[in-house]
């Protein structure tokens, strides 16, 4: 009878973990965070930067300058009407980006609030508060949108309340699902039996105890309020045309396209598709840290 041969185990060198051990996952989760805050910093402090030491207008318009493509002088090349793609990239990226927290903000906001007195009160206003959340859930985002926006065009709290009016849904949901389990914890019917009232146990022990799941939800719209306004804004719906963001710069770009000026559209696209990934690492890194069920997972 022969002996079954056994594969012999990779070697590694001393004091490397192995990709699948819990150590080896945690680390993997920390060069994530590395990775996206990192990015994030430094497209952040670009957009911030950029503009601002170029020395020049990302608006300023030069006619001998049409379409030229990168070069030393303009690392991303110019525009349709000579203006460098570069800095109104960076520009638009500090536009895109404040218009998206403040969405996610909002969303959030709305999101927590909702779903925590759904979960808290029960009853017949949970069951309201469900039916309008399908209800919402039913019509697209980007359908809905259009149509906040149509009716105030060009106006930025307009696409900002395009944008978080119709993705607080999911914010929703996640609170709701949270507080409905916390609140057959042993801490919060110490508080109830102490005479506490709804109001103070959700303000002391309910809201603190969701929080980690807000801020994870936070993060995760960011990216895609980002899209969703480079969406609007390249349909000729979104920021006015004087307010340069992505979206703004890829509507104007799209015709430039078919004339061989690549560089317009590629360039802001690289830098939002850089955006959503350093975001997806953070909250990768955020949703492992705060949920237990995710942890515990890491520990097996």
């Amino acid at each position: 009878m022969s002996e079954t041969a056994v594969a012999p185990r990779p070697w590694l060198p001393a004091g490397r973990p192995r990709p699948g051990s819990p150590r080896g996952r945690r680390r993997s989760g920390r060069a994530r965070l590395v990775a996206g805050a990192g990015g994030l910093v430094l497209l952040v402090a670009a957009a911030v930067g950029v503009p601002w030491l170029g020395g020049l207008d990302e608006g300023a318009v030069d006619y001998t300058a049409i379409r030229l493509p990168p070069s030393p002088a303009h690392p991303f090349g110019t525009d349709s009407v000579g203006r460098d793609v570069l800095l109104r990239s960076f520009a638009g990226l500090g536009v895109s980006l404040q218009v998206a927290a403040a969405c996610a903000v909002l969303s959030t906001v709305i999101g927590t609030l909702f779903g925590a007195l759904s979960g808290l009160l029960g009853g017949w206003w949970d069951r309201i508060a469900m039916r309008l959340v399908d209800a919402v859930n039913a019509v697209p985002h980007l359908l809905l949108g259009i149509v906040i926006v149509a009716l105030y065009r060009g106006s930025v709290l307009a696409v900002i309340a395009s944008i978080g009016l119709t993705h607080w849904t999911t914010v929703a949901r996640v609170v709701r699902a949270e507080i409905l389990t916390l609140r057959t914890r042993p801490f919060v019917d110490a508080a109830i039996s102490g005479g506490a009232s709804r109001r103070r146990v959700l303000r002391r022990h309910l809201l603190p105890a969701v929080a980690p799941q807000a801020v994870l939800s936070a993060v995760l719209i960011l990216p895609h309020a980002v899209w969703h306004e480079t969406a609007l804004s390249f349909l000729g719906l979104g920021l006015p045309p004087h307010l340069a963001s992505l979206g703004t710069i890829l509507g104007e770009g799209r015709q430039a396209v078919l004339l061989g000026s690549w560089w317009i559209v590629v360039f802001p696209s690289v830098l939002l598709a850089a955006t959503t990934l350093c975001v997806a690492g953070i909250a990768a890194w955020w949703r492992d840290r705060t949920l237990p069920r995710r942890r515990s997972e890491q520990a097996l």
